[in-house]
């Protein structure tokens, strides 16, 4: 936790808002995508969503292969409090949306579909896409499969398998990912990994998110390699959030964004 506060109080120092930045097309992406304040009818789905999660007082065995919880000390665990503590913010949730909603991707992958409070909001941001979302504890991915398709999220698949398999077997000429959602194992080895697994995928506009850069010292280690490769053009801290872009007509530069 003290990690994460100075962290913070780091970022806090170093970051801007709109009016520092000369890209236009981050300055773009910052006051039509993240700045944008108006409501859409698709937050009141999300909203549900979250709703009947934490009425779930069900307990699930949860199959954990990434660095751990800071908050579960037993993998037996309340659906209630895995969406209370485990899963993406309600604020968080419609910002992902909107992301989709402003980029279109046609095709996306999640790594790590938890309860899929996250997937609900790539599927809603465009249903015509199709969502392939990575989900490694069987019991997990059952709950998430059971509530997306109760709120009509049609255009999701889930795949239950360890994240690195899966990667390791894809075959990029076959299928190029346009968004991809890094929310599964905050480690720097894992990371990295899934990072060059997924490299040969891109696009010129491949959008990457990465959730929880600064979760640690190792998840920070792994975001300052991320910005240094020689593929990677754009980036955006936003603290929670890492985006990554790959832009070949752009001189390669970082932004640290408030949002």
């Amino acid at each position: 936790m003290l990690f994460q506060i100075k962290s913070y109080l780091k970022f806090l120092w170093n970051s801007k808002n709109e009016h520092a930045v000369h890209s236009p097309f981050v300055f773009h992406l910052i006051t039509k995508c993240f700045y944008d304040k108006k409501a859409k009818p698709e937050y009141a789905i999300l909203k549900k969503y979250r709703k009947s999660l934490l009425e779930n007082k069900n307990f699930i065995e949860v199959t954990d292969f990434g660095a751990g919880s800071k908050v579960f000390k037993s993998n037996t665990r309340q659906i209630a409090k895995i969406a209370q503590t485990a899963g993406i913010s309600a604020k968080r949730a419609e910002l992902l949306f909107r992301v989709v909603r402003y980029f279109q991707p046609n095709t996306i992958l999640e790594i790590g579909t938890s309860l899929g409070l996250a997937t609900s909001a790539l599927a809603l941001g465009n249903p015509k896409a199709k969502v392939i979302t990575l989900e490694g504890c069987p019991q997990t991915a059952h709950v998430a499969k059971k509530h997306l398709n109760e709120f009509n999220c049609d255009n999701v698949e889930n795949i239950i398998s360890e994240f690195q398999q899966y990667l390791s077997n894809l075959k990029p000429e076959t299928l190029n990912f346009e968004l991809i959602y890094f929310d599964g194992n905050h480690s720097k080895k894992a990371t990295l990994a899934y990072f060059e697994l997924l490299l040969p995928t891109i696009t010129n506009d491949s959008v990457w998110l990465f959730d929880d850069i600064h979760w640690s010292a190792e998840m920070e280690e792994a975001w300052a390699i991320i910005k240094n490769h020689p593929k990677v053009k754009v980036t955006i801290d936003t603290f929670q959030w890492g985006f990554v872009f790959f832009r070949r007509e752009q001189e390669k530069e970082h932004f640290v964004i408030r949002t």
